[in-house]
């Protein structure tokens, strides 16, 4: 797993979001992501958000993944 496939995927399942994915070691990633479809939502309906776009992947493939989640006005702030 590489982070320009973790970006891509949570891209294609989060329509509109913008994603920045670091991870140097294939297991351990890093990401910030910016969507419209966060308003409202407390941090762990977010995550839990990035998370469904991942699937199986999570706890496999992906063994951790340290989230920020923003809307974009806060991104904006």
């Amino acid at each position: 797993m590489n982070a320009d496939t973790i970006r891509h995927l949570i891209e294609q399942g989060l329509p509109g979001a913008q994603a920045s994915v670091q991870g140097e070691d294939g297991v351990h990633f890093e990401a910030t992501v910016v969507s419209a479809a966060f308003a409202g939502k407390l941090p762990l309906a977010r995550h839990r958000m990035v998370y469904a776009t991942l699937g199986d992947r999570m706890g496999g493939e992906i063994h951790a993944l340290a989230l920020k989640t923003l809307t974009p006005d806060e991104a904006n702030a």
